[in-house]
């Protein structure tokens, strides 16, 4: 069955319903020291792997606890905390503070340098979450209904953990090694600046310049809540962010007397063009994306969404199709420029009307877009020349990896190994991720998704009730180890 035609209708639904606040209910018990699992050799049976995964269950409700929302970040605290991990453990870890609380880790398990280095990239930090929305506490490391619950553990705790784990078997096994294998927990992703990854490759390129390949966040392992796996995707790309500030000056008073230039009305008519134009922006259909769609074409079982999907091109150009697939919002978003209005500012009292008016807008354009070009464009659309756009800050072109690489074809092998009939594809990510700094420097970076989600279990990254299956974890644990290994392992 197609899924853009069902979202649509559930989009519809969802819009006309609000949801009341659940209470939030006490913590329940949590694993307290996790049990750590000793090796003579690496791990051959199920036995071994679910003890490893649930030592990384335990793991992570700890890290849960450590409460790193950005900002501030405090990424020291859970620095630290990795930090005494890994040294336990026989692995010395450098933490590099740029500023104070700030924290990036870096450890180094040592091959035998007849290959490259491979770095395992994570970040600390969090978003923000309101307890009030939550089931549990989201920084409480709460155990429940089979599920580690807390802010961070899709995004991306749990993927540290068990790149932590898989560092920490290697070195307990005493795996031989023909390349280097790097953990790197960095500050300040989710801001997408600060002292994190930015800024380690542009102080300390020396501790990673070397290295050939990278693995991070930005890939999805796709359940189809049947038991099995629709799909695996790499991250080989994503879209650039392109954020803007819109200005409008005009004349204070007094709010009893309205003036025909309050910047406020002029602001909210600029910015009903741009919503306006948003949902009509030209859609465009960049290589890996086509590549995506036609991986996905067998997947459909309905016949007119997998002829779609076959060739996605010339479905756009029906404009049936075209409103039926980009009324799911991910496939919109790989489709088309995009622009979410998100923040807004007027006065700071009900009864004056200001000389300014702002709005905050996040823009994400698809490879090969130029950033003057769109700005152009948008000026065009908002036709008043008392509207300025301005670039918020550091802004960045895409980046991608090649597929004919040694660890793209370890992932590929890792999949087909656990479900020999899944697809393994490359959806870009709408989003963006640190990888860009390193494929900069010549690295070639790859978004994996450790963990089986189906579409529900996704929606929580920055959402409420964000938790990761205690069989999920297990899971994870394996495939990346796995991937590691194939990649790694002499």
């Amino acid at each position: 069955m197609s899924r853009a035609a069902p979202l649509l209708l559930a989009l519809v639904a969802v819009a006309g319903c609000t949801r009341p606040a659940p209470p939030v209910t006490p913590p329940t018990p949590v694993m307290e020291t996790p049990r750590r699992v000793a090796l003579i050799t690496a791990p051959q049976g199920d036995a071994e792997w679910n003890a490893l995964g649930d030592e990384a269950a335990a793991l992570l409700a700890q890290y849960l606890r450590i409460k790193t929302t950005n900002p501030p970040g405090n990424e020291i605290v859970a620095a630290r905390w990795l930090a005494d991990l890994l040294r336990r453990e026989g692995i010395e870890a450098r933490i590099f503070e740029p500023r104070p609380g700030k924290a990036n880790l870096y450890a180094r398990l040592r091959g035998d340098g007849s290959a490259r280095p491979l770095i395992l990239l994570n970040h600390m930090d969090v978003v923000l979450a309101s307890p009030e929305y939550w089931q549990v506490d989201p920084f409480g490391g709460v155990v429940k209904d089979g599920y580690v619950w807390g802010r961070g553990a899709l995004d991306m705790k749990g993927e540290g953990i068990v790149q932590l784990m898989t560092l920490l078997v290697l070195k307990r096994a005493k795996v031989p090694l023909q390349r280097d294998v790097i953990f790197l927990a960095t500050a300040d992703e989710e801001i997408g600046a600060g002292v994190g990854a930015a800024w380690f490759v542009e102080h300390h390129a020396d501790l990673i310049r070397d290295a050939e390949f990278l693995l991070n966040e930005g890939g999805t392992t796709r359940a189809n809540g049947r038991g099995g796996v629709d799909y695996y995707g790499v991250g080989t790309t994503e879209k650039s962010p392109f954020w803007l500030d819109m200005t409008v000056r005009g004349t204070a008073g007094h709010g009893s007397r309205p003036t025909p230039d309050n910047p406020v009305h002029r602001l909210i008519r600029a910015l009903q063009r741009v919503a306006d134009w948003s949902g009509r922006s030209p859609l465009i259909v960049t290589p890996v994306v086509d590549r995506y769609f036609r991986d996905l074409a067998p997947l459909e079982r309905d016949t007119l969404a997998r002829r779609w999907f076959a060739d996605i091109g010339a479905a756009l150009r029906d404009t049936m199709a075209a409103r039926v697939i980009t009324a799911d919002i991910t496939y919109n978003a790989l489709l088309r420029n995009t622009i979410s209005i998100t923040g807004l500012k007027g006065s700071d009292k009900t009864n004056v009307i200001p000389p300014l008016a702002t709005a905050a807008l996040d823009v994400r354009l698809l490879p090969g877009q130029e950033p003057a070009a769109f700005l152009a464009e948008l000026t065009r659309v908002i036709a008043d020349t008392a509207v300025t756009l301005r670039p918020q800050g550091p802004n960045w072109s895409a980046t991608e990896s090649p597929v004919d690489t040694e660890l793209f074809r370890a992932i590929v092998a890792a999949a087909r190994a656990r479900h020999p009939d899944a697809v393994v594809t490359t959806p870009m990510l709408a989003g963006f991720t640190d990888s860009h700094y390193f494929r900069r420097l010549g690295i070639a970076s790859y978004g994996i998704g450790p963990f089986p989600l189906t579409q529900a279990d996704s929606r929580g990254v920055h959402g409420n009730d964000e938790r990761l299956s205690l069989e999920a974890i297990r899971f994870g644990v394996r495939f990346y180890y796995d991937v590691v290994t194939r990649v790694a392992a002499r």
